[in-house]
């Protein structure tokens, strides 16, 4: 399978199960598109209006010549370890607790609606929290660093049994050959000098929440009292980045229906000083007036375009930064579990509420049919860690002939679960947008090396 886009003065050619990417001329690209439809010589007598005829004779040898290389048109090696791939046993190598089922602000598009996630508002305590940390460590295997992420609603409303938890966990690294390493997200309403030293002290990421310019901003995430909050946060989130060194941090965002014109939310944030920001799409039911539409993905696939070449004029300037979803290693790339099942939710990867139940994640928390276990029970739902564990790009029939699946590991299981009603299927317009920020990523490589 293969992939061919344009974009700009750049012809790309992508063969999906060897994960090459090739930057060719023009002859080269129309060949690629008709190697496998058509003969040797139907391409020759297709082409000999535009071409010299030794030019595509000599074209066509270098197109055989990465076919056998093993870098165009490979065959689908991945379908062979499926099998073995479903028989694995998974190992929990990450925990999102819900340190906090309550929030300070009242953004409009929260799935977890106030932070309350279908239920009640409540808070973890440190006994519930410290049960988790001894779950991660049982259910962990041989794996030595593993994650626990501070989540909400707010936790910062929650801070110092988060702070009970940390010291905890730590105290339990040398015992049990472990190795923890905290994030935090916040939306920095809380945050104070005090706040911001532990978690330098602590946390090895920290995500600040911040949907770009003011009036995006103010409009999407105001405070219970309906004022904006982006004037009280903007000073403490430069003042945490700047305090990391402009690392190991995301500002992020997150675009809807009434900014269709994203780019310039995290331009804005460039333009604060950020130099890690990430910005998501809403996932939100179709009749949600923040909701994207289908009529909105072509002008949000070429914001992505302005991004990108936006960040290769800026970075020529050295005022560049990173954006999340460009973020693409090329050479190496994630591991074969990675491409082929993603966030590993619902097996290595779960979410625990207040009181101590388990989900797949944090997006499944208040959905009874998904409730896995708890931390003093541990996993009892069996059934479902198998479906979970089951899923993957191979389990999803949209994935079958989409070039993007190992750069998206067949997407969110949860957006699939909210539009669809089955993990296994996918998110349309989710999809689309994820092609689009693989192309810019990879468009924005190329450039690199052009």
């Amino acid at each position: 399978m293969i992939h061919q886009f344009k974009m700009d003065d750049l012809n790309i050619v992508i063969d999906v199960y060897s994960g090459a990417v090739h930057l060719v001329d023009e002859i080269v690209y129309d060949i690629i598109a008709d190697f496998v439809t058509l003969s040797k010589a139907e391409i020759e007598d297709k082409l000999s209006t535009k071409y010299d005829s030794k030019v595509i004779e000599e074209s066509i040898s270098e197109v055989e010549q990465l076919i056998s290389s093993g870098q165009l048109f490979t065959i689908d090696e991945y379908k062979e370890t499926i099998t073995s791939f479903k028989k694995r046993q998974p190992v929990v190598k990450a925990l999102c607790l819900h340190i906090a089922h309550d929030c300070n602000l009242s953004c409009k598009y929260c799935f977890a609606g106030e932070g309350e996630y279908h239920g009640d508002r409540s808070l973890m305590s440190s006994e519930v929290g410290k049960k988790a940390i001894d779950f991660l460590i049982e259910n962990s295997g041989n794996r030595r660093n593993l994650e626990v992420d501070f989540f909400g609603g707010e936790p910062l409303m929650n801070f110092e049994v988060v702070k009970e938890i940390v010291a905890y966990a730590k105290s339990k690294e040398e015992q049990y050959n472990k190795n923890f390493r905290f994030t935090i997200t916040t939306n920095g309403v809380l945050l104070n000098d005090d706040i911001m030293d532990f978690i330098n002290e602590n946390m090895y990421n920290v995500v600040l929440s911040i949907d770009g310019r003011k009036e995006v901003h103010d409009n999407m995430r105001p405070s219970c009292n309906g004022k904006g909050s982006y004037d009280l946060i903007l000073p403490k989130f430069k003042k945490m980045a700047e305090s990391r060194h402009q690392e190991n941090y995301y500002v992020r965002g997150t675009f809807t229906h009434h900014n269709l014109d994203f780019s310039e939310d995290v331009l804005h944030l460039a333009d604060c000083g950020f130099k890690q920001i990430s910005m998501e799409p809403v996932v939100a039911p179709a009749d949600m007036p923040y909701a994207l539409q289908e009529e909105d993905i072509n002008k949000l696939c070429d914001q992505y375009e302005i991004l990108a070449r936006e960040m290769i004029k800026r970075k020529e300037e050295n005022k560049d930064f990173n954006f999340f979803h460009f973020m693409i290693d090329l050479s190496q790339g994630p591991c074969v579990v990675k491409r082929l099942s993603g966030c590993g939710s619902g097996t290595e990867y779960l979410a625990v509420t207040p009181w101590g139940d388990l989900y797949p994640c944090h997006q499944f928390v208040g959905i009874d049919e998904f409730k896995m276990g708890s931390v003093d029970e541990g996993i009892t739902n069996i059934d479902k860690q198998t479906d979970f564990k089951s899923c993957s790009v191979y389990s999803k029939k949209k994935c079958n002939d989409c070039w993007a699946k190992f750069y998206c590991s067949g997407g969110c299981s949860a957006n699939a679960f909210q539009f669809h009603g089955n993990i296994h299927d996918t998110y349309e317009i989710g999809c689309e947008l994820e092609k689009k920020r693989v192309e810019c990523a990879i468009y924005m490589k190329a450039k690199e090396t052009s």
